[in-house]
């Protein structure tokens, strides 16, 4: 049975008793405190932890999921995978025990042909937990297993509790006999290779406390009792196709098999390419699910969690082909074409996913050439001074500059026998994160729990936005939180969040800035909205100050936002969508948005490309844009269902998620796009439209960014009145000026490589009194002494090398100079033949000279370079070479 038939029955089975069927979401969690969905239950865990109402009492799913932490164990064992789906029924307080454990059973021995999944019932066993002796009373007496097919085991195996306090109860599974070629007999609790887990039934009945691991008390029963269930779609269909482990499925192995097709190589002859094979297999079709979700390579978070096995996919297709060819294009097309019957959308998104994946490709590509060309010279200079340790601040670099994700690094540096310090490596990582995240502080909303957000949602209900059609509106406080608890009252200075039932404020979202103004109650006081997010979906927070008096739950605010503003993002954000369609009609439908940002007078725009525009292609667009601005389009937004709303050809944002109702905001037939935001009526009250530039943002990504309105015409006013003064001061007309710029620029550069020549010619008339004033120490001629002043890092190279070659073969010559470029010390030592034969050699000179600099360094045994920190200990590091030298 194909896996997608496997999903179909497991959900119409479902639907068929009662169940509401309901989409997979998102793979990007909703959840704070999770970056991925990692397993079925978790979109409904604000309806378990009772954060929020579930809008059915019954559901079942089929849920995208994506765990990362035993990505090591991929490919080398029969089913660890990064992405996996989880076939799922839940009850939100409805039936328990006495239906879920029946329903299970029905389903998975019910005959094929009577729309079941056909397992014969002398294959399975069961588990239940230590002391649940009512699940297994229904299993012996309702469902009919043999009790010898029945076995408890402890709070590890079969007691299931978030981590934290809250719900908690306990499971009981079922596990499918694969035979005694796969292990020994005895059920579960004997070997788990040969029986395999199919499906786990969680019985949520107790609430546990505080505790760790799973030490905790059980402080009660839940008011309500409830049902998670969770069957790994890629396992079960292992079991059901036949086959010794999921990559080798028909989904999985499909590319697989092409993966060995494309490097030349045979599954199942070498053990070693197979899990690079199923690594591959696996890792390209939870790239395309992220991709389909929404996710971009980055260094951070989701992103750096698809670069990671992006990365990984590439470097094991290279080493499993010998050669640098790209294949995932390929592979991508192979796994969107065996998903599709299970997420069609795949095929909607087909060309995005393959711009995003096809990029990342190549960009690592590069990576790998630049990256690997200086992890080389680092590992090179590291054993020649005797290190073992490929040092953090060289692994930082890697990754910051040339995108070599930090499991790599290891994974190469253990190739060459070196460790990596990786605390340093952290601790730089974690200073870079610290920075990024005093810069989004203003952005964080207060200290409260999203749990504390769920029960203002609860209590208060969805928030009523205004904001398309009012400026103002009169609200009632419905709720109000102070240094993260829900107050009642709320008094001049307090920094306070603010939930009202209707309000004509902007909640940042969507790219567009959020509004600011003011909430004035009657005889109270006024508070000053600063800020306004959406902590949860429908929930509207204003955040800001009590200026005077104060504020009372229940209250009636008049709220009013800050027109001038609103109307200043709304053209910023108009022209985000003029924007995004030009540069379609530019450089195709695979520039889709990758991040926007509108605000006052100013916008930002992100998107997806693997080059540069250059400046041409950057007018065009601009050109674009004001021509159709000034054609004074009307602006209409209407709300449609979504079904028709992409028909119509709108165009929904990457990864976003909808509704069934959606709002369109058109410009004529030049730009449809899906959009929650607020827009001007008509694209001539834009004004104009000036692109500042363009640049790199991170790999594939590139940044637009715009001046809009007021803002462009006053920026354009400064760049004239500078054109001008510079024509004024080179006397030239401002049409000559790139030329006449040009033409000193060449000048100056000119001079600078004379005076650089004269300079270096001055330091090298030093080597030959140098060269004479060597000391002799044994048979050895030393010199030992700083280069002139001035001298660069490439001049000291030289004149060591020059020097040495004055002093001649006739015996053991060591030469050791020093200087400060930059300051920072540095020291380069080179020796001749002789002492070579003599068993002086300069890597190891050069590591007593750089600690004595407070460095190090290294290179060859003929001519090594280090460095350190303090300039000051320049005559001391040359003392401690010739002292090295002279006692032989």
């Amino acid at each position: 049975m194909e896996t997608a038939e496997i999903a179909r029955r497991f959900l119409g089975f479902f639907e068929k008793n009662g169940h509401t069927v309901v989409p997979s979401a998102s793979l990007i969690a909703e959840d704070p405190t999770l970056l991925l969905v990692p397993a079925g239950m978790v979109p409904f865990k604000p309806y378990f932890l009772g954060e929020r109402t579930p809008p059915h009492s019954t559901v079942a799913s089929v849920q995208k999921c994506i765990r990362t932490i035993d990505i090591e164990e991929v490919g080398k064992t029969s089913r660890h995978a990064t992405f996996f789906q989880m076939l799922g029924n839940f009850s939100f307080g409805d039936y328990f025990k006495e239906r879920a454990i029946p329903l299970a059973w029905e389903l998975i021995t019910t005959p094929v042909d009577q729309g079941g999944f056909g397992i014969d019932p002398e294959k399975l066993w069961v588990t239940v937990y230590l002391d649940d002796d009512e699940a297994e009373a229904i299993w012996r007496d309702k469902v009919g297993v043999r009790p010898e097919r029945i076995q408890r085991l402890g709070k590890e195996e079969n007691y299931w509790d978030m981590g934290v306090p809250g719900p908690c109860g306990p499971c009981s599974e079922i596990f499918y006999d694969r035979g005694p070629a796969y292990g020994a007999e005895g059920g579960p609790a004997a070997d788990e290779d040969r029986y395999v887990e199919i499906w786990n039934l969680v019985f949520m009945q107790y609430e546990r406390g505080e505790g760790s691991g799973k030490d905790y008390p059980i402080l009660g029963e839940l008011p309500k009792r409830n049902i998670d269930t969770g069957m790994g779609l890629e396992r079960l269909a292992a079991v059901m196709q036949g086959v010794d482990n999921i990559y080798e499925t028909d989904i999985i192995g499909r590319v697989l098999h092409r993966a060995a097709d494309l490097t030349g190589t045979r599954y199942g002859e070498n053990e070693e390419q197979d899990v690079m094979l199923r690594v591959v297999a696996d890792h390209v079709r939870s790239a395309v699910m992220l991709v389909g979700d929404g996710v971009k390579p980055g260094n951070e978070k989701a992103g750096y969690v698809l670069r990671r096995i992006l990365r990984r996919s590439i470097r094991n297709l290279r080493l499993l082909s010998g050669g640098d060819t790209a294949f995932l294009h390929e592979l991508t097309e192979v796994s969107i074409d065996a998903m599709k019957d299970i997420y069609p959308e795949l095929l909607d998104k087909a060309e995005t996913i393959h711009g995003v994946i096809d990029t990342e490709e190549k960009n690592f590509a590069d990576t790998l050439r630049a990256g690997t060309t200086l992890f080389g010279r680092v590992a090179e200079r590291t054993r020649a001074a005797g290190g073992t340790v490929f040092s953090g601040a060289d692994a930082f670099q890697l990754h910051d500059t040339y995108g070599f994700p930090i499991d790599l690094t290891l994974e190469m540096a253990a190739e060459q026998g070196l460790s990596v310090d990786e605390k340093a490596f952290r601790e730089l990582m974690q200073r870079q994160k610290d920075t990024a995240k005093a810069d989004a502080k203003a952005k964080k909303l207060g200290n409260a729990d999203i749990s504390l957000y769920g029960r203002l949602l609860e209590g208060a209900g969805a928030t009523d936005f205004l904001g398309y059609t009012d400026a103002e509106s009169e609200s009632q406080i419905k709720g109000m939180v102070v240094d993260g608890a829900s107050v009642p009252v709320a008094r001049a200075g307090d920094k306070v969040e603010i939930i009202l039932d209707r309000t004509p404020f902007y909640a940042e979202s969507g790219g567009q800035l959020a509004d600011t103004g003011t909430l004035t109650v009657d005889g109270r006081g006024v508070v000053d909205v600063e800020d306004v997010q959406k902590p949860l979906p429908g929930l509207f927070v204003h955040r800001g100050t009590v200026r005077s008096g104060e504020v009372v739950l229940d209250d009636t605010a008049h709220a009013t936002i800050d027109t001038g503003r609103r109307h200043a993002i709304e053209r910023s954000h108009s022209a985000t969508h003029l924007l995004h369609a030009a540069l379609r009609n530019s450089l195709g439908p695979s520039a889709g948005q990758a991040g926007s940002e509108n605000r006052p007078g100013h916008l930002r725009f992100d998107f997806t490309a693997d080059h540069a525009l250059g400046d041409d292609r950057l007018t065009e667009v601009e050109e674009e844009v004001n021509t159709v601005l000034a054609g004074d389009i009307p602006v209409q937004s209407q709300e449609r269902g979504l079904d028709e709303a992409l028909r119509m050809g709108a165009l929904a944002m990457f990864g976003e998620k909808y509704g069934d109702r959606v709002r369109v905001v058109e410009m004529s037939d030049y730009s449809i796009e899906l959009c929650g935001g607020t827009h001007v009526p008509s694209t001539a009250r834009l004004g104009i439209v000036k692109l500042l530039g363009e640049s790199s943002i991170g790999s594939g990504v590139r940044r637009v960014e715009a001046a809009v309105g007021v803002d462009a015409f006053r920026r354009l006013s400064r760049e004239s009145a500078l054109v001008g003064r510079l024509s004024e001061q080179l006397k030239a007309p401002r049409e000559e000026l790139p030329e006449r710029i040009d033409s000193m620029l060449s000048r100056l550069r000119a001079a600078e490589k004379e005076i650089e020549k004269l300079r270096a010619s001055q330091v090298l008339q030093a080597a030959g009194p140098l060269a004479e004033g060597a000391r002799r120490h044994g048979d050895t001629l030393v010199v030992a002494s700083p280069a002139p002043e001035g001298a660069s890092g490439d001049d000291l190279r030289k004149l060591v090398m020059d020097v040495r070659g004055r002093l001649g073969e006739d015996g053991p010559v060591v030469v050791a100079m020093t200087a400060v470029p930059k300051d920072r010390p540095v020291v380069v030592i080179a020796v001749n033949k002789a002492a070579q034969k003599a068993g002086i050699k300069a890597g190891e000179l050069v590591g007593v000279a750089a600690r004595a600099l407070g460095g190090g360094g290294g290179g060859r045994p003929d001519i090594a370079q280090g460095g350190g920190s303090d300039p000051g200990k320049v005559d001391e590091a040359l003392r401690a070479v010739e002292e090295r030298v002279a006692r032989g």
